[in-house]
């Protein structure tokens, strides 16, 4: 005799999703967005050199972690470079005003702090709880960027300056087109998820996390996206985890179900356009794209991806859309720890040498 239990899709009725009414923000950025981008941009490329100066805000301290919980150790992690920002974020965790606490520390001194751990943290008795987190800062280190000469140009597949502006011009324009899509894409979601009441088990979500996170930093690598700007959306998404993977997972069975219902496919023509446009963008051949993506895991990935912005683009191409003012890109404030406070968790899903190989190439 055999007892099992096997999680099904739920069963719900679908809403009308034909006419409804979208909101569409510009895409064009403006000068002063470019100019922080460029900055951002040759951010990646710059040198971290050590001094014997206090720490500024911008610069980078190497330190030596220790977390306490109810005055026992539970966690040590040596040699992590961060940068003095206002917020740091950790994949279970935000800490506020990490530049005030160390702007004008010294190598050999420390600093701490008391932090609340996310109440998704996937370690359950450690939801909500403080912990004590003490930062002993071994070296100061500024940040040196590039200068925009032509060794720096050829190094980044540029002719020269003008033509690295269009560049990133174009690859800020990919990124606005992903936020515009994202945005529409929630819009269609939330007229449609009206049916999507029904609940989750935790176990489920627990499966999927790692592969919402793989989708949506498979988008922001497609739309050009630096490796700090997804390493920061990572650690938001693991921060709340279930939270995040819920709605993903309801919005992923609604709009199967659509494409089920409206016969929509993803076919191999699809998947190798996509890996075309990524090799346009990044310069890296298709081959070793597709292979990259197979190693991890990630093909499946982009297959259900597209399949559901392909349901995505047959509501909007019947919905009625709204041009509105777009928002200001908001500036990058935070600085990314890649490790979880209370451990235990998977590690970062960001290749460090595929996301070099593709900003090198932006």
């Amino acid at each position: 005799h055999y007892e099992f239990e096997v999680e099904v899709r739920p069963e719900f009725d679908l809403p009308d999703y034909t006419g409804i009414s979208i909101n569409r923000s510009a895409s064009e950025p403006t000068a002063e967005e470019l100019e922080d981008y460029k900055e951002l941009f040759l951010e990646s490329y710059a040198e971290r050199v050590t001094v014997d100066e206090p720490a500024s805000a911008g610069d980078y301290v190497i330190c030596d972690l220790t977390f306490e919980h109810s005055g026992k150790t539970i966690r040590e992690i040596g040699e992590q470079a961060l940068r003095v920002m206002p917020q740091l974020d950790f994949q279970d965790a935000v800490l506020n005003g990490f530049d005030t606490l160390m702007v004008g520390v010294k190598a050999g001194e420390s600093r701490t702090a008391n932090i609340q751990i996310s109440l998704q943290s996937p370690i359950i008795e450690m939801r909500g709880e403080t912990v004590v987190a003490e930062f002993e800062v071994t070296e100061v280190q500024q940040s040196r960027k590039p200068v925009i000469d032509k060794e720096f140009c050829e190094r980044v597949n540029a002719e020269n300056e003008e033509e690295l502006e269009t560049s990133l011009r174009s690859s800020m324009a990919r990124q606005f087109e992903y936020q515009q899509r994202q945005e529409t894409r929630r819009q269609v979601l939330e007229k449609i998820m009206e049916s999507a009441d029904w609940d989750l088990p935790e176990s489920l979500v627990r499966q999927q996390t790692e592969n919402a996170l793989r989708r949506e930093m498979l988008e922001m690598s497609q739309a050009g996206f630096t490796r700090e700007q997804i390493m920061a959306r990572e650690n938001q998404i693991r921060q709340d985890a279930l939270a995040t993977t819920t709605q993903a997972l309801k919005e992923h069975f609604v709009l199967d179900k659509i494409a089920t219902v409206e016969n929509i496919e993803c076919q191999e023509a699809d998947i190798e356009r996509e890996m075309l446009t990524m090799s346009f963008q990044s310069g890296e051949p298709v081959r070793r794209i597709r292979a990259r993506l197979a190693k991890s895991g990630m093909i499946e990935n982009l297959q259900a991806q597209l399949r559901e912005r392909k349901a995505v683009d047959f509501i909007l191409e019947r919905a009625t859309t709204v041009d509105v003012p777009r928002q200001p890109q908001k500036k990058q404030d935070q600085a990314s720890a890649r490790f979880a406070i209370c451990g235990n968790m998977n590690s970062s899903l960001i290749d460090d040498t595929a996301t070099a190989t593709d900003e090198e190439s932006a």
